[in-house]
């Protein structure tokens, strides 16, 4: 399911990313990995914080929607 249908404060494991090779990286070089542990911590108005590693990230609702766990 992508992330952005979890469960709020649920951990959950990223099984896979998805979109193009850009996306791909950028999510990367954010601390999505497949198999990391994430969890949606809040939704504001359309944007998702992600506990991803320790760090809180705010991600739009339709990157987030590559992300499957």
């Amino acid at each position: 399911m992508p992330l952005h249908l979890a469960t709020l404060g649920e951990e959950q494991t990223i099984k896979r990313i998805g979109g193009k090779p850009e996306v791909r990286r950028h999510l990367e070089n954010l601390g999505f990995h497949v198999g990391g542990e994430v969890s949606v911590v809040n939704a504001l108005a359309g944007n998702l914080i992600i506990k991803v590693k320790e760090s809180r990230v705010a991600v739009s609702r339709e990157l987030a929607g590559k992300i499957m766990v």
